[in-house]
């Protein structure tokens, strides 16, 4: 098999790296991405600013060879937006890939050759085949390995408290967004303006709406935000405040809290959805499982996480944690109840590693249900995959990352100014917290 090429699905950010790093260890590599450029998912939330500096967006791999293309390394210090990384770097990186990644090919199922996920005596022996649908029709690629960089996405989470949509959700989709809106779309900025809205959710993708719908709610009289919590109290849901050891991410705990506390939020704590009905003006009541009934709201914004699309690994062999649906040596080490962003160590194929010879899931589909990655996280993990795949034991075992204890996951979010780049405990994950300067923009983790 050795003649065969490593599959990478998803042309992401980890994808990408993933194939890099092929090309640089000489291996043959074809990146299958379902989107018409590279960075779909990335173009997505083009509005959000990072928490991450450029100087940790960059793979080593994908560096070394975009250098003979002319591509220049942004400024290390400043933090992207979705639009900027895509554009400036993740699609050049594909352009440098050239043929090797194809667009509109979305991998529906992945199997042994010949042989369903019953029959032991075909998985060392048979290659991997993938099977793509293209707008030309299907077609069947084999591969000597599979590196699953699809990210989550494409799947949120539903409103549903218990895990499945609420009754009545899937009828009330033209009134219900899974996303953060771009308040600077007029068009968008226009559906939300004067309206009522339920929100749920409570983490940052949440708190970040919570801030731009206040803003909005400030120039725009009779808009309102009702902010359903599934928890009992809010308790740590705002962060740290002054205190949050990531500057951005307290900032904007701060502004949100600012906005429950001028009037502009209503908080309904303990309400976890069970239905979604309309009234007869055509808004939408919200009933919980607890028989609670809200007022009618006008939109609603769904903002409760992503889950992994498992669909089309039915018929490979899979270890994954019952929990998190992540890699089940992995799960312990990226439980969110215990973990942040800069707590996880760097862990590669020894973690990563499938019943089924060959797989690897790597980069956000690799944490399943947890909330934070780092993008620094998932290129050692996809360079110490390539690794394995090559045959280089020592160098997949090998630990070629050390997170440093500051400047790794803080950043901008909401930040229009950083705090001085220079300061050894800006925009850091253990400094203390210097003031900041916050507007409308949005958040993410990096």
């Amino acid at each position: 098999m050795d003649e065969l090429p490593v599959v990478v699905v998803g042309a992401g950010p980890a994808g990408l790296a993933a194939a890099a790093q092929a090309v640089d260890r000489g291996l043959p590599v074809v990146v299958l991405e379902a989107g018409p450029s590279a960075g779909t998912g990335v173009r997505e939330w083009h509005h959000v600013r990072l928490f991450s500096r450029w100087g940790e967006l960059v793979a080593p791999a994908a560096e070394k060879l975009l250098a003979p293309t002319g591509w220049r390394f942004p400024d290390a210090k400043a933090y992207p937006t979705g639009a900027e990384w895509a554009e400036s770097y993740l699609q050049p990186l594909a352009d440098a890939l050239g043929d090797r990644v194809r667009y509109g090919a979305r991998v529906v199922g992945v199997a042994r050759r010949g042989w369903d996920r019953l029959v032991d005596q075909a998985r060392d022996t048979e290659p991997l085949s993938v099977r793509v649908a293209t707008a030309d029709g299907e077609e069947r690629i084999l591969a000597r390995a599979v590196i699953d960089a699809s990210g989550t996405w494409s799947v949120p989470s539903p409103l549903g408290g218990d895990g499945l949509p609420a009754l009545g959700e899937s009828a009330a989709a033209d009134r219900i967004t899974y996303r953060v809106p771009d308040l600077t779309d007029p068009d968008v900025r226009q559906r939300y303006a004067g309206r009522r809205i339920a929100l749920a959710g409570s983490g940052h993708s949440a708190l970040t709406a919570l801030v731009a719908f206040a803003e909005l709610a400030e120039q725009n009289p009779g808009t309102h935000v009702q902010w359903l919590l599934r928890r009992a109290a809010i308790g740590t849901t705002f962060g740290g405040g002054d205190a949050d050891q990531l500057p951005a991410r307290g900032a904007l705990g701060l502004r949100a809290a600012e906005a429950v506390r001028a009037g502009r939020v209503t908080t309904v704590t303990g309400f976890r959805t069970a239905g979604v009905d309309r009234d007869d003006d055509g808004r939408l009541v919200l009933s919980s499982f607890g028989d609670r009934q809200l007022d009618p709201v006008d939109e609603v914004v769904v903002l409760t996480g992503f889950r992994p699309d498992l669909s089309w690994l039915s018929e490979v062999r899979v270890d994954l944690d019952p929990v998190l649906q992540a890699p089940r040596e992995l799960a312990p080490l990226i439980d969110p109840n215990v973990h942040s962003c800069g707590t996880v160590y760097p862990h590669g194929a020894r973690e990563l590693t499938q019943p089924e010879p060959g797989l690897f899931l790597v980069g956000m589909k690799s944490y399943g249900r947890a909330p934070t990655f780092l993008a620094l996280t998932g290129y050692e993990q996809t360079r110490s995959v390539v690794a394995a795949i090559a045959g280089d034991r020592a160098g997949a075992d090998r630990v070629e990352l050390v997170l440093p204890e500051t400047g790794v996951c803080g950043g901008a979010g909401l930040v229009d100014a950083p705090a001085d780049d220079d300061s050894e405990t800006a925009a850091g994950c253990c400094g203390p917290v210097e003031p900041l300067s916050i507007g409308g923009r949005s958040g993410a983790a990096g």
